[in-house]
């Protein structure tokens, strides 16, 4: 895979004008800057490869410390590429500050973590091996397939490229919406992953439905108490984290109404996260990947039309609602071929997802995010930074208050689960 992904990545190298023209003319300034930062960025995709498959390694072992510190280091690596070379690259050194953090981050610090483990690499060109065709079987068709998880923010960014700032605006709601998401749910889904292929493999079909079940329910009830602060405390987190330089106020108030938009999703985007693990676990990948693209292909009208009446703000809801397709199709595919169950006799494995479970966390959320709004509507604060600081502390506070109150009082397990995984 490294002689055919390296070779994909050379081509790519000397075609990259072609299909920059998707998003600029290649003879423009745009264009010319574009293709240069893309291929600084191409040869990282060989190192973000190599090093998930060297994470896999790590992940059967649960060992997830290598794997949570990769992105930390290569996010650092972006900022120190800005600030030790944006005086003589401009912004093409946050694209080498990328390029060395994919190498430090996802490759070196994973590869360390699988020679710890006991890992020895050594080349071997055996395109006979069973290990290799199974491998290929299982990873072909998410190679060749595509799906709205990875193709969201490209799809939005090619309707929003006409008008002036909006695809920085929809990137950094975007971007700051990512956060808490990779948090719950792609965290809890390569941690899950290990744990469902095991159950699996032992022919446990029961435990495993159980399991899936259990780790949709609760990420959706941690979403959902997740979706109410992110809604409430919007506009001050956008502001104090991007309000700088040309980023106006004006700019964050915008931003902050398509961040707000994009975190009615979390629980959605959580919970596909462990139902394609499900998959994956059980040996299935042709299935979801096929229904991810057809959802993908169907999708882009919807974009399409929501920009066209709506403006960049229906490209934050037709992202939701390709989400909600998406986990929804993952779902029913699940409950059809008997895998996760979505309904079924209470108090056993096949009994679905907890809902009782769920609608109580949806309470804890609304009342949470009601009481946190009326707060920050009563006591408003200037849109400076200490503004933005006292509305964080004050609004979290409301909310954690709200939403354990609310959590104790309809009897909710999320709060001594949470107790039991700190202590």
């Amino acid at each position: 895979m490294v002689l055919v992904l390296g070779t994909a990545i050379l081509l790519a190298e000397i075609f990259t004008p072609y299909y920059i023209r998707l998003y600029f003319d290649p003879a423009s300034p745009e264009g010319i800057l574009c293709t240069r930062i893309t291929r600084i960025l191409l040869p990282g995709q060989l190192f973000f490869f190599a090093g998930g498959v060297l994470t896999s390694v790590l992940l059967v072992r649960k060992q997830f410390s290598f794997q949570a510190l990769s992105p930390l280091v290569y996010n650092l690596c972006i900022i120190l590429g800005g600030v030790l070379l944006a005086s003589r690259m401009g912004i093409s050194s946050l694209g080498v500050g990328a390029l060395a953090g994919a190498y430090l981050g996802p490759f070196l610090l994973n590869a360390y973590g699988a020679y710890r483990a006991g890992m020895r690499y050594q080349p071997l060109l055996d395109l006979k091996h069973p290990g290799l065709r199974e491998w290929v079987r299982l990873s072909l068709p998410l190679m060749l397939g595509v799906t709205i998880i990875t193709l969201d923010s490209q799809i939005s960014g090619y309707f929003a490229k006409s008008g002036a700032g909006d695809i920085s605006r929809l990137n950094y709601a975007k971007r700051l919406f990512s956060a808490p998401m990779a948090i719950i749910g792609q965290a809890a889904g390569a941690a899950s992953m290990p744990f469902f292929a095991s159950l699996f493999g032992r022919k446990q079909f029961a435990s495993f439905a159980s399991a899936v079940n259990r780790s949709v329910s609760r990420l959706i009830a941690f979403s959902l108490l997740g979706s109410a602060v992110m809604i409430a405390l919007a506009r001050p987190a956008i502001d104090i984290v991007f309000r700088h330089g040309s980023f106006k106020a004006a700019d964050a108030r915008s931003t902050a109404t398509y961040f707000a938009i994009f975190a009615l999703s979390l629980a959605l985007w959580t919970a596909q996260s462990i139902y394609a693990r499900a998959f994956y676990a059980a040996g299935e990948t042709f299935a979801p990947m096929l229904a991810g693209t057809i959802i993908t292909v169907l999708s882009i009208p919807i974009y399409w039309q929501l920009h066209v009446h709506f403006g960049v703000i229906g490209l934050a809801w037709a992202s939701n609602i390709a989400i909600l397709f998406q986990t929804g199709t993952l779902a029913i595919l699940a409950h059809r071929r008997s895998l996760v169950p979505l309904f079924g006799p209470a108090d056993t494995p096949y009994a679905g997802p907890d809902r009782p479970e769920i609608a109580r966390a949806a309470v804890a959320g609304l009342v949470s995010l009601a009481g946190t709004t009326l707060i920050l509507r009563l006591f408003p604060l200037a849109q400076t930074h200490l503004g933005d600081i006292v509305s964080l502390v004050v609004g979290g506070t409301t909310w954690a208050i709200l939403a354990a109150a609310t959590l104790h009082l309809t009897g909710s397990k999320l709060l001594s689960q949470l107790r039991s995984r700190a202590s």
